[in-house]
Parts: C-alpha cells; sequence; structure tokens
C-alpha cells in the first residue's frame, strides 16, 4: 500500500522550522532592531552639569561621582549631575597662559585598589630648570583623593625645557594594557624641536606608573637623545585612546592652518612635523613643501580645513553597537563631534553629529555606556545616549 502525505502541514512545518531558525540566530548575533542603522536621529543630547569654568577633562569615580579639570587651575567634583561648589584643594601651582594651566586627569586602571589619581598641567619655571625665565612646560603627578583633599603628592615627569610662548602643551594622559602611562607633549610653538630627540617638544613619552622610564623605550641608547620619548615629530596631540579590541594606541593632533592628522602612535616612529604636513602657516606662508617623505609616518587621514581636534573615545557599548569600535571626535572650531567609522585600521567614512554642541573639549564613554561631551564654551557637561 503506498503512503500518501498532505502538502499543507509540511508546508507550515517547513515555516515553522524557517521561524524558530531566524529567531535563534537572531538571538544568537545580538542583533537589536531598536539599534539598527543608529544615526543622530536614534540619540538624544542633554546638558547634565553646568557653572564649569573652562573645562578641560573629566575622569569618572567608582562611586558615581566625576572628577572635571578647570584650566584655570581647579579641580572639580561633580554628585548626582550637580557641581560641588567646594574645590578639591592640592593642586600645584598652575602655568594659566594661553593654552595652558590644569590639562588633563585619568584614574589609575586599577583605582579601586591603589586610589591613584593621574593629573598633567602646565608647570611654571622652578629654580635650576633648564629654559625661559617665566616659562612653562608640561607636567605629569599623581594624587590620592581625600574628600576634598588631595593626598600622597607625587610629581612624576616634566618636560623640558620650559618655554615662555602659551601654545601647545599636549597633556592627553593614556595608560596601555601592559600598565605602562603615556603622556602627550606638545612643540610648544618651536616646530624644530619635534624632531630633536634632546628636547621634550612635539614628543610622546612612555613612563612607567611611577613615572620611571622603561628601560625599553626605543630611544634610551640613543646619544643626547631623552630615553623617555616613544615618538616624535608630532604638534600638538590632544586626543590620546587605546583600541578596547587590538590596543592599538590612537592620538589626534592639531595641524597649522589645514592638517590636522589622527594617527596610529607606534615604538620610535617620526610623525613628521615640521618636515611634512599638509598645512599651511596661519600668515599662509608653507611650512613644507612635501606631504610625505621616506621614513616620515603617514597618517590614517588629516583634515583640511582645521577642525581643531580635541577629545577622543572610542565607542565600546550595548548602547551603540552599531557604532562599537568606531571614533567619536570632538571639534573646538565648528563646535561638533565627528563619527568616524573604523575598519581595521582605516576611516572608511566619517559624518558630523550633534553640529554646534559647543567647543569640545573632552569625549569619554561613561560607566552606564553612554557618552559624556565636556563642552568648553558653555561650561557644561553633556550626555550623549540612545532615545526611549
Amino acid at each position: 500500500m503506498k503512503l500518501q502525505f498532505s502538502k499543507q502541514p509540511l508546508k507550515l512545518l517547513l515555516m515553522l522550522v524557517v521561524l524558530v531558525a531566524s529567531g535563534l540566530l537572531m538571538s544568537h548575533c545580538n542583533i537589536s532592531s531598536n539599534n539598527a542603522d543608529l544615526t543622530e536621529k536614534n540619540l538624544k543630547s542633554e546638558t547634565i552639569v553646568t557653572g564649569l569654568n573652562m573645562p578641560w577633562a573629566m575622569a569618572f569615580l567608582p562611586d558615581g561621582r566625576v572628577l572635571v579639570t578647570e584650566r584655570g587651575g581647579k579641580l572639580r567634583l561633580v554628585k548626582g549631575n550637580q557641581l560641588d561648589p567646594q574645590e578639591v584643594a592640592g593642586i600645584p601651582k598652575v602655568y594659566y597662559r594661553g593654552q595652558g594651566g590644569l590639562l588633563d586627569v585619568v584614574l589609575h586602571p586599577n583605582y579601586k585598589e591603589n586610589g591613584w589619581i593621574y593629573i598633567s598641567y602646565s608647570s611654571p619655571k622652578k629654580e635650576g630648570e633648564a629654559g625661559e625665565d617665566n616659562g612653562a612646560n608640561t607636567a605629569l603627578m599623581r594624587a590620592k583623593l581625600d574628600g576634598h583633599q588631595l593626598t600622597n603628592i607625587e610629581h612624576l615627569y616634566k618636560a623640558s625645557p620650559n618655554v615662555r610662548g602659551g601654545v601647545h602643551f599636549g597633556g592627553k594622559i593614556l595608560f596601555d594594557n601592559k600598565g605602562y602611562v603615556f603622556l602627550s607633549l606638545g612643540e610648544r610653538g618651536q616646530k624644530e624641536n619635534s624632531q630633536n630627540l634632546s628636547k621634550a617638544q612635539g614628543k610622546m613619552v612612555r613612563l612607567h606608573e611611577d613615572g620611571k622610564i622603561p628601560t625599553d623605550n626605543p630611544f634610551v641608547k640613543t646619544k643626547d637623545a631623552l630615553p623617555e620619548i616613544w615618538s616624535y615629530g608630532h604638534r600638538n596631540p590632544q586626543g590620546l585612546v587605546i583600541h578596547p579590541a587590538t590596543g592599538t594606541i590612537w592620538a589626534h593632533e592639531h595641524g597649522p592652518q589645514g592638517g590636522d592628522e589622527l594617527n596610529i602612535v607606534e615604538k620610535g616612529k617620526n610623525y613628521g612635523w615640521p618636515l611634512i604636513t599638509y598645512g599651511i602657516d596661519y600668515d599662509n606662508s608653507i611650512i613644507s613643501d612635501k606631504t610625505e617623505a621616506p621614513g616620515l609616518e603617514q597618517p590614517v587621514i588629516y583634515w583640511k580645513p582645521s577642525i581643531a581636534p580635541c577629545g577622543m573615545t572610542f565607542v565600546n557599548s550595548p548602547n551603540f553597537k552599531d557604532w562599537n569600535g568606531d571614533l567619536l571626535v570632538g571639534s573646538l572650531k565648528f563646535q561638533n563631534l565627528e563619527h568616524l567609522i573604523i575598519k581595521g585600521n582605516k576611516v572608511v567614512k566619517k559624518e558630523i553629529i550633534f553640529d554646534k554642541i559647543g567647543r569640545v573639549r573632552d569625549v569619554k564613554q561613561g560607566p552606564d555606556g553612554n557618552i559624556y561631551v565636556v563642552i568648553e564654551s558653555s561650561g557644561s557637561i553633556v550626555k550623549i545616549s540612545p532615545k526611549a
């Protein structure tokens, strides 16, 4: 006897299998329809802190408070989106002139265990230091926080020589995945010294967490070179981050008129300033007729016209799944954020978001996975998060 099957139940069974498989696939891939094709339209911005005076950087404490530097020399605390009227005492005298002052603040990766807070600032010349009288250069210190008081203050490093000008202090701090601390140094308006390995101008320096110099730094055995130098040929780097997946260090720096750069910072490399540049000087004169040369690194991208980049973060958050691995870069000049889509070590696309948000000084991803932006012009902190 020949068995016969109805085609209708079989079709229904196949449809059910497809639907179940699709559901399992979506669950496995962690796909969320709410976050597909994320754009600015899916996001909201809200000012959560006001009343700051020339804020420069922020750091999130484990207890929910936020440390904020004000370039005039004050370290402030924010709790529950309210600015604490009492400043934190113990900040050394800063050289508050031009672009100088109190700069970056970063927590040690093991802050919960050791309590160390790292701070950069422009330090006035002290007796016995090299350089110009009434000058300054970028310094790095660390301390612990007890209430509204810095304690256990340790002065770890100061760039040399002191320079009287008020520009290009760099000042960004970064810990890599091996526990080394990096500090960016601007060339203090003396561009030729970016290529001089005997001067801490236009450099990226690498230190142990206590300020000692690692013996495997690239120029430790180079005659007349400063052993703290990791890379050179920089102009004024004010964005410094580590890729959450690869551990590579990315930095952006201010160019002259045109020629802001985004670079991947590597051991011993020369990033070219002022031998090569995509910009011209502010008086429209030519700094270099070359944009590339043997032995000099090319940027990942450059901006022309300049955007005056300041602050930067890699996105690594469940709140912004479509953007994970991408960069957000702040602009002082155009008062917006740029979203850079990263594939490997390349920027494959960029877009402007939150136009006219204000002069951006710092961009950080918070512990809650949202993006926080320090706005210099309005003395505020803005939170960016997905719309409900």
